[in-house]
């Protein structure tokens, strides 16, 4: 057998020759590579956003957040808000205590989730509210509204790093200032002044009670007009501000 027929291409029985296969992974390793840069600027975007929110957090532990995403919306659609920053020492201590008896009674036990709270909202079927202060700071002050897997994942991760950098106090103070206590009214000192004509230090128990049973429903509940409904639960936070000054559940706020 000579050099040229052993370099004949194999033949079928019938005797036309064998087609080779056409390699189907021949665009594979393009692929993979617009994969591998698509991933590496995803991680890079990633590790951009974490950096920002970092240093946003450590950042707003000593300066007054600005204006978040809420009220640039609710000064667009209302034409203006009113909202003054107060410091700690300028706001009513039973101011503090009653926000606490209304919307987080364990703030001062837990690091920023109430896990007894999620249980008894997962065992009513999901229509009670279980965020804590913390998490209404961290969506309040960094985030948007809504009911996004977007914004929950962000929250979850944002809300213990406020626990690890700030303090109780500092959560509480910057949560009394961006709160809707009305439509447009943003801030203790601004609510203080808009429903009873005083600043945020003079407020009495039962005005800091009303004040903190309409934070749910700041549109459908008025503080200095309040309904029966309000009334009652005003009386409801009184006594249970009283209830954690003297159990302790304030001292990581007043101490």
């Amino acid at each position: 057998m000579t050099e040229k027929s052993a370099e004949k291409p194999a033949t079928k029985p019938n005797g036309t020759a064998r087609k080779r296969k056409p390699k189907a992974d021949a665009v594979a390793p393009a692929r993979a590579a617009w994969l591998r840069v698509i991933l590496k600027w995803l991680g890079r975007a990633a590790g951009f956003v974490a950096a920002g929110y970092a240093a946003l957090i450590l950042v707003f532990a000593f300066v007054p957040p600005p204006i978040n995403l809420y009220q640039l919306g609710e000064a667009w659609r209302l034409g203006g808000i009113t909202k003054d920053w107060v410091s700690w020492e300028e706001i009513a201590p039973v101011m503090a205590r009653s926000v606490v008896a209304a919307e987080d009674a364990n703030f001062c036990k837990h690091w920023g989730f109430d896990m007894a709270a999620i249980r008894k909202a997962i065992d009513e079927g999901g229509n009670r509210g279980a965020s804590t202060i913390s998490q209404q700071v961290a969506k309040n002050v960094f985030l948007w509204q809504g009911r996004s897997w977007v914004r929950k994942a962000l929250e979850a991760v944002l809300t213990p790093a406020l626990e690890i950098f700030w303090s109780k106090r500092r959560i509480l103070e910057v949560y009394l200032n961006v709160a809707e206590f009305d439509e447009g009214v943003f801030g203790i000192q601004a609510a203080a002044r808009h429903h009873f004509g005083v600043d945020a230090r003079d407020l009495t128990a039962l005005q800091a009670a009303r004040l903190a049973a309409v934070l749910p429903d700041p549109k459908g509940r008025s503080a200095s007009e309040p309904s029966s409904f309000v009334r009652s639960r005003a009386r409801s936070i009184m006594s249970g501000a009283e209830t954690i000054a003297a159990d302790g559940r304030s001292a990581c706020f007043e101490g």
